[in-house]
């Protein structure tokens, strides 16, 4: 639908496509998180190494808040001409069915690529009592109301995850969101919370000690942190990623999106990103623009479903 919908803005385009002229001037990039963290930094990388691609820079503008969704109302109203992109995180394809919104992550893009996904992990002070994802439970049913968790957002993955698991055993605790995986994980590192879940952005507070991996929510463990049990194993059933890509405004011109494609995937596959992804347990997770155009429908009717499954948000 998108690309029917972008084929009379793409007539006036393709004069000036067949001169090659696509892009004149720099790329804006949405990252909807706060500059720092994980994806923020993998993203600069990306932009950097697509940028040297295209002739043009791309440019990072960080909108953090409303738990990675800001770059979709930005995507409803920029122009279809392929200078306005964003990162497309999980919450984007979760948060219409939680809460009225006047986007809608299908309707309202385009996809370009999808580029990884991440892993989410619970973590806690390495001086911390919690030695183990049960320890917190535990914890949570002696003294409801007084565990802190912090998450990367209101209705992110890690968020409906922790509701998932404390809300089947009819256990509480305090939850404190985040706009920002850095931010987050300095509190939680000098113990201003108790706990914190969150994406690979951990990565470096665990390797350095500062933080202790109790859990990760992967199909299985990781080779770098090989004694963390997945959520899975521990027999709560859950395995959570999230992968996420770049998508434009509704209706950009086929030929714009092909010389977009083209570029940020060869700047995915270039092996400073591919390094620069591994430092945080990511690799390429790579689809072009249709099959992630698919994945992303597929994305949005899955996230109706959990958000169903688990009573959440407003009623139809």
């Amino acid at each position: 639908m998108g690309a029917i919908a972008g084929m009379g803005a793409g007539i006036s385009l393709r004069p000036a496509l067949a001169q090659g002229n696509f892009p004149t001037r720099p790329i804006s990039l949405i990252v909807p998180w706060s500059a720092g963290g994980a994806t923020d930094v993998t993203l600069r990388l990306l932009a950097e190494l697509a940028g040297k691609q295209l002739g043009q820079r791309v440019v990072i503008e960080n909108r953090p808040g409303a738990g990675g969704t800001l770059g979709m109302p930005l995507m409803q109203q920029a122009a279809p001409d392929g200078y306005t992109l964003s990162q497309l995180p999980q919450p984007a394809l979760r948060t219409p069915h939680v809460q009225k919104v006047n986007w809608d992550p299908i309707r309202d893009t385009t996809p370009i690529i999808q580029i990884s996904g991440v892993t989410f992990g619970v973590v806690v002070p390495s001086g911390s009592p919690f030695l183990s994802f049960d320890d917190l439970l535990k914890f949570a049913a002696a003294k409801p109301d007084t565990l802190t968790i912090s998450t990367n957002g209101l209705g992110t993955t890690p968020h409906i995850v922790l509701d998932e698991i404390f809300g089947a055993r009819k256990l509480s605790y305090i939850h404190v969101p985040y706009k920002g995986t850095a931010e987050q994980m300095l509190a939680v590192a000098s113990g201003q919370l108790m706990a914190g879940v969150n994406s690979n952005g951990f990565a470096p507070y665990v390797d350095s000690g500062r933080l202790r991996l109790l859990a990760t929510f992967s199909d299985r463990r990781s080779p770098r942190w090989a004694a963390a049990p997945t959520l899975k194993e521990l027999g709560f059933g859950i395995v959570a990623m999230s992968p996420y890509g770049l998508v434009g405004p509704r209706g950009i011109d086929p030929q714009v999106v092909t010389i977009l494609h083209d570029a940020f995937k060869q700047a995915l596959f270039d092996p400073a990103h591919v390094a620069e992804l591994a430092k945080y347990e990511q690799e390429p997770n790579y689809l072009d623009s249709r099959d992630y155009a698919a994945a992303l429908r597929d994305g949005f009717a899955a996230e109706k479903r959990n958000v169903e499954r688990l009573r959440l948000g407003r009623a139809p």
